[in-house]
């Protein structure tokens, strides 16, 4: 993923703590090994609220400001990660529970984004937000789908955690890494 001159690629999302972080590593790595699925490697586990934008480097400190002063109006909530789930034929996700707090979270992130910052493309094809944490996908070849999902749909992940935070996630040009995380009000 190649950005211009003086333009970098982030995208904003929740990373969940420890353990449940390793946990979902560990899933990725599972459909690295057996599927030769390893495309979900190249971001740390997530759950997306704003898909990728570019950005100009040379502002990357106003972004981060923005996205610090939109934080520091949110209060912490659970979110319930509860098994897995799939969009055929290549994405293998676990579940993330119905959550009235987090729906209403990216509506909010997307609305400052396009009034403060100007970005537009907060969902996928302006499809509904659905929250979900990928562990394989877009190089899973579709014959080895079926055989990875039926290795994973009856498996159970089931974990809560406290949102405490969103991160902004920058390309370094080979993948993504977590460039700041802003804390959500206490």
């Amino acid at each position: 993923m190649k950005s211009r001159p003086g333009i970098s690629k982030y995208f904003i999302a929740i990373v969940p703590p420890s353990p449940i972080y390793e946990s979902a590593m560990l899933w990725k790595e599972f459909f690295k090994t057996n599927f030769n699925s390893k495309a979900a490697l190249h971001s740390p586990p997530h759950i997306t609220l704003h898909m990728p934008f570019e950005w100009k480097t040379s502002k990357e400190e106003s972004l981060m400001e923005a996205l610090n002063n939109f934080s520091a109006s949110i209060q912490p909530f659970e979110i319930h990660l509860n098994n897995f789930g799939c969009f055929p034929p290549k994405v293998i996700f676990i579940q993330v529970m119905e959550n009235k707090l987090l729906q209403e979270l990216q509506a909010s992130l997307s609305r400052f984004c396009k009034r403060e910052l100007n970005l537009f493309n907060a969902n996928r094809l302006d499809k509904p937000f659905h929250p979900h944490l990928t562990v394989a996908f877009r190089d899973l070849k579709k014959p080895d789908f079926q055989n990875a999902w039926t290795q994973a749909k009856d498996k159970e992940f089931n974990q809560l955690f406290s949102c405490r935070d969103l991160s902004l996630l920058k390309h370094n040009g080979k993948e993504w890494e977590v460039k700041t995380k802003f804390d959500f009000s206490n």
